[in-house]
């Protein structure tokens, strides 16, 4: 074995195993602390409502780390195990080495998607299903994965065909343009989404007229935003967990609401849900989630020029024809593997703009209503309020309930 190939071996049963043992932590953790409600909250959600979020949080940690270990296996499975050596070997017959570099890619993309259906099934039609969160149909199901794999097929081809033509025209300088363009389709597809995209798997209407409505106006007159969309989504066709989300750009930049959220909430804390989703726009959150990928993006493309041409970085990890597509396919392998520590500090920094947003909410709104809305939230989605510290630092791209509350409280 070669030293890349100790080194890829080290990093991953490194990474895998710190994975694990988060999550098994994190099942632990609750289990302690399954049979009485946290003090702060004894009020507000009772021992059954808190127990079943418990369990729910020991299920899905069960089915974590199967996905886990089934991730590491994959990713042994397409490299030293040789699967994207005999992918490459499929598509020999392609003679012009572009199409046969852009079929190497979307296949491979395809493929990673399907090999995980069955974990996908498990998750909507058992676990979900037992604890009352599906809602989705087989026929949903199956038409929803029939759309994303045409959507992934249609989207990434002609994108992997440029990246792989400029990666062979332009020299050694070729990743400075890959960025430009990379960057680009990213922001027509953060643009596009809204409008495009997210209709092909749900329906969207505006908000309806009524008391959530006035609400709506006042508070966009009194923050002074101006609101580019504000829409509900038929999210009950497939589940039962409520959530509100900002996303878009320019003229596409909307705020959604679940419907099954609009059920759970009353009109006053729907108001500051909104409030919260105008403090993300008001603190730029997307434009600088944009500029942060935009940074990561151009340092990971320059160490690939530099892996290009380095022999040993296809052979060190199960690969013996040298090409730019399998180059490619080998760096999105291995990134997170090598680049896991990092993790802690990117939930760390979407914590921070969640606290931000919440600031913002309970200034311009009563504080009472939105720490109202997240404990029911919490409660109706069975959200555990007691996570594991360290398994939360590493993982949680949102702040656990007592310090979300306890910061609002503050800001008040």
């Amino acid at each position: 074995m070669s030293t890349i190939t100790f080194v890829f071996l080290g990093l991953l049963t490194a990474h895998t195993g710190l994975l694990w043992w988060l999550s098994w932590r994190q099942s632990q953790h609750v289990l302690r602390h399954r049979g009485a409600v946290p003090q702060s909250f004894a009020r507000v959600i009772t021992l059954e409502q808190h127990q079943k979020a418990a369990d729910y949080t020991v299920a899905k940690g069960a089915l974590e780390r199967v996905d886990i270990l089934f991730g590491a296996g994959m990713t042994l499975v397409w490299t030293l195990g040789g699967g994207l050596q005999w992918l490459l070997h499929g598509w020999r017959f392609l003679a012009e080495p572009l199409w046969q570099g852009t079929a190497l890619i979307v296949s491979w993309i395809v493929l990673s998607s399907l090999v995980n259906i069955p974990l996908r099934i498990y998750r909507t039609f058992v676990l979900e299903e037992r604890f009352g969160f599906n809602k989705s149909t087989p026929t949903t199901f199956v038409t929803d994965l029939l759309k994303s794999l045409l959507l992934t097929v249609l989207i990434a081809t002609p994108i992997v065909a440029l990246v792989l033509w400029l990666m062979a025209g332009l020299g050694e300088w070729w990743w400075l343009a890959v960025w430009a363009v990379v960057n680009l389709f990213q922001l027509i597809g953060i643009w596009l989404y809204p409008a495009v995209i997210a209709p092909w798997f749900n329906t969207f209407t505006p908000l309806p007229e009524g008391e959530i409505t006035a609400r709506v106006s006042g508070l966009l007159a009194r923050t002074g935003y101006v609101a580019r969309g504000l829409f509900v989504m038929d999210a009950s066709r497939r589940s039962g967990h409520g959530n509100a989300y900002f996303t878009g750009v320019g003229r596409t930049k909307r705020i959604v609401f679940f419907d099954t959220l609009l059920t759970q909430l009353t009109p006053a804390q729907v108001e500051a849900v909104l409030a919260h989703e105008i403090g993300h726009d008001q603190h730029r959150h997307i434009i600088k989630m944009i500029v942060m990928n935009a940074v990561a993006t151009l340092a990971g493309l320059a160490v690939l020029a530099w892996l290009l041409p380095q022999s040993w970085f296809y052979t060190g990890l199960g690969v013996a024809e040298p090409s730019m597509a399998v180059a490619l396919v080998l760096f999105l392998l291995v990134v997170p593997v090598a680049t896991f520590m990092l993790d802690p500090l990117m939930s760390a920094w979407s914590r921070r703009m969640e606290f931000e947003a919440d600031a913002y909410a309970v200034t311009h709104t009563n504080s009472t209503d939105m720490v109202g809305a997240l404990v029911s939230l919490y409660r109706d989605n069975a959200g555990t309020l007691t996570p594991d510290p360290l398994y939360a630092a590493y993982h949680y791209s949102h702040p656990p309930a007592s310090e979300r509350i306890g910061a609002m409280q503050r800001h008040s």
